[in-house]
C-alpha cells in the first residue's frame, strides 16, 4: 500500500505532505513510514474487530472451523459457504434456521455473526426471550422509541431460540414492531425449534403471526435444520 493511500486511510494527510516536503530524495524514510503506518492500520482494524465482537453480545465464540460438517443436516451443509461469504447481508436478506434442538443452528448463527463483525458489520446477538425483556423494560421506562432506533444501525441482528419461550400478545406486538423497522433494509438471522405453522403458539394472534412471517420470509434463506442432535453426535 502506498504512503498516500495509508495516510488517507488513517486520515493523517499531513504526514504525507511533511515527508514529501522534507525528504523528497529519501525513499528509505518513506519505506519506514509505510511499515509503521501499515502496523497502525492493522492495529486499528484488530481493535475495531474486538470492539465489535464485545458489543455483539455473543454468549460464546463459535467458528465455522469448529463445525463437523457431516453431522449437520443437509440444508446446513449446503448453506455454510453462502453464510461464510456474507453476501446475504449486502443483499439485505434474512436467514431462518428451523429445526429440533442440538442440530447446529445457534453455532451456525454465531459463526456467521463473528465473521460479520470481523468484516466490519455491526452485529447484535440476543435470545428471543432476552430481546423481549429488554423491549418491555424500555417501554416501562418510556425509552422504547430510543431503544428501537439503535436497531436501524445494526447490520445483522441474530435472534436466537424463537419458540422456546411463549410471549403474551403485547410482547409479540413489540417484536413485530422491531422486525418491521428492519424490513427490507437490514438482515436478521432467526433460529427456531418450531415450524412456521407452529409460530402462532408463540405469537398467539394468527393475523399478527401471518404479518411477521410475511415480512421475515420474503426473499429469505430458509434452512431446514431438522435432524439428529449435532451435539450428541459430536460427543459420541
Amino acid at each position: 500500500m502506498s504512503l498516500d493511500t495509508l495516510c488517507k486511510e488513517l486520515r493523517i494527510g499531513g504526514v504525507h505532505s511533511y515527508i514529501q516536503e522534507n525528504y523528497p530524495e529519501r525513499p528509505d524514510i518513506e519505506e519506514i513510514f509505510i511499515s509503521a503506518l501499515e502496523a497502525e492500520l492493522e492495529k486499528r482494524k484488530v481493535n475495531r474487530q474486538m470492539r465489535a465482537l464485545r458489543q455483539a453480545g455473543f454468549p460464546t465464540m463459535k467458528r465455522f472451523e469448529d463445525l463437523v460438517g457431516e453431522n449437520l443436516p443437509e440444508d446446513g451443509k449446503h448453506a455454510v459457504p453462502g453464510l461464510r461469504n456474507l453476501g446475504f447481508i449486502s443483499e439485505r436478506r434474512n436467514v431462518i434456521l428451523i429445526g429440533n434442538a442440538g442440530t447446529g443452528k445457534t453455532h451456525m448463527a454465531i459463526s456467521t455473526g463473528v465473521l460479520a463483525c470481523e468484516a466490519g458489520y455491526r452485529v447484535l446477538f440476543r435470545t428471543a426471550a432476552g430481546l423481549i425483556n429488554e423491549m418491555i423494560e424500555a417501554r416501562h421506562e418510556n425509552r422504547l422509541t430510543l431503544y428501537l432506533r439503535q436497531f436501524k444501525k445494526i447490520d445483522l441482528l441474530i435472534l436466537d431460540e424463537l419458540g422456546y419461550v411463549s410471549f403474551d400478545l403485547a410482547a409479540a406486538e413489540l417484536l413485530f414492531q422491531l422486525l418491521a423497522t428492519r424490513y427490507e433494509t437490514m438482515s436478521t438471522i432467526i433460529t427456531s425449534n418450531l415450524s412456521f405453522s407452529e409460530w402462532v403458539k408463540v405469537f398467539h394472534d394468527p393475523a399478527l403471526t401471518g404479518a411477521i412471517l410475511d415480512r421475515i420470509t420474503q426473499n429469505a434463506i430458509i434452512l431446514n435444520m431438522n435432524g439428529k442432535s449435532y451435539r450428541r453426535e459430536k460427543k459420541a
